[in-house]
């Protein structure tokens, strides 16, 4: 049965987190409640575990494990290393092939296109929940193309859950020998003119009736990695009051290669370096939409969005994930705070251009 191993974006529900993670089954609610969110696919952790199994990765991630500890900086790295090295070199099972393969047909059938670019996003168990602290840790690779570079950005999700980082989590959880699962994301690729962050919410001061943007030129992967500041801004969620507004010099963003496979940096032009990635009209859309949102999980969200090259608004802007606020604190006056930090925190692993045949 497909549902096994892939189920679409649009027929999961949140009580779908515990197989497909919280990052699809939150797209899944966003498609639900008519919200703007590419189309696409989930794997299950059903698919990682069947993985495991059949490659008999079992006993060597167990014993790579039983090294790790929360402080032993060397013995996670060498295991970090063991385990990816075993898993990149593991063939995928025949059924978890197929179920991808087909539903890369489904995807491609649907735009029209051989082989549809897509994002391929790690889905980690427990992640985007209302109780995750864990978000970012994980991989995400872009600009994806054609059946075999899905197949390895899958696998490379999976690995992720190996880095040094994700297992000295754990171990500082006390649960390192944890059997940990993943989903993954497969969502169809938005070739975004401007991206960015929105917080229902004032992150830094606490403030429930703002709602706080960060935004920049291109993809995100320049933001998520610091490699530049994006414009910031504050907008009253009550009257759509544009409350503070700083804009920043953007040298440079990411863009689809001419390949069309995998993304690469180049410089802004100058005349569009100091100018405001977001005027009113963009603004007011963003605003529409965090309201939705916000009503649809009744509780403050931070939302990753698009706005798409060459098209216009409505149409142009789309939700790419959303997750739970999950700290916030008590309101107090520092509007001239920055939630660039909350930003980084949230969107912490940067998303990676994938191999090249």
């Amino acid at each position: 049965m497909s549902a096994d191993y892939t189920r679409r974006l649009a027929d999961l529900r949140r009580s779908d987190a515990d197989e497909f993670g919280g990052k699809s089954a939150n797209l899944g609610e966003l498609l639900a409640a008519g919200i703007p969110v590419p189309s696409g696919f989930a794997v299950g952790a059903r698919a990682f575990r069947t993985f495991v199994e059949e490659t008999g990765l079992e006993g060597m991630i167990a014993a790579a494990m039983s090294h790790v500890s929360a402080g032993d900086v060397d013995a996670n790295s060498a295991a970090s290393k063991a385990i990816g090295e075993a898993m990149r070199f593991a063939p995928l099972p025949d059924a978890v092939r197929a179920e991808l393969h087909r539903r890369h047909d489904e995807l491609a059938h649907a735009t029209n296109e051989e082989a549809p670019p897509v994002a391929v996003r790690s889905s980690a168990l427990g992640e985007d929940s209302q109780e995750a602290s864990h978000a970012g840790q994980q991989e995400s690779f872009l600009w994806v193309r054609g059946i075999e570079q899905i197949y390895d950005a899958v696998r490379d999700c999976w690995v992720s859950l190996y880095t040094p980082h994700a297992i000295s989590y754990r171990a500082a959880l006390g649960v390192a020998e944890a059997e940990p699962a993943m989903g993954v994301t497969v969502q169809q690729m938005v070739d975004a003119e401007v991206s960015g962050v929105m917080f229902t919410c004032n992150p830094v001061s606490g403030d429930r009736s703002m709602v706080a943007l960060n935004a920049s030129w291109g993809l995100g992967i320049a933001v998520v990695g610091g490699e530049t500041t994006p414009d910031d801004y504050l907008v009253s969620k009550v009257t759509g009051e544009v409350v503070r507004q700083t804009v920043s010099a953007k040298e440079i963003e990411y863009v689809p290669d001419a390949t069309g496979r995998g993304t690469v940096r180049v410089e802004v032009p100058a005349e569009r370096r100091d100018e405001p990635c977001l005027g009113e009209v963009q603004l007011a859309a963003l605003l529409e939409i965090a309201r939705r949102v916000e009503r649809h999980f009744g509780s403050h969200q931070d939302i990753e969005w698009a706005i798409a090259r060459g098209r216009t608004l409505p149409d142009a802007l789309l939700v790419l994930q959303s997750r739970p606020v999950t700290a916030l604190p008590d309101p107090a006056p520092r509007l001239s705070a920055s939630a660039m930090s909350l930003v980084m925190g949230t969107f912490g692993a940067s998303p990676r251009t994938p191999k090249q045949p």
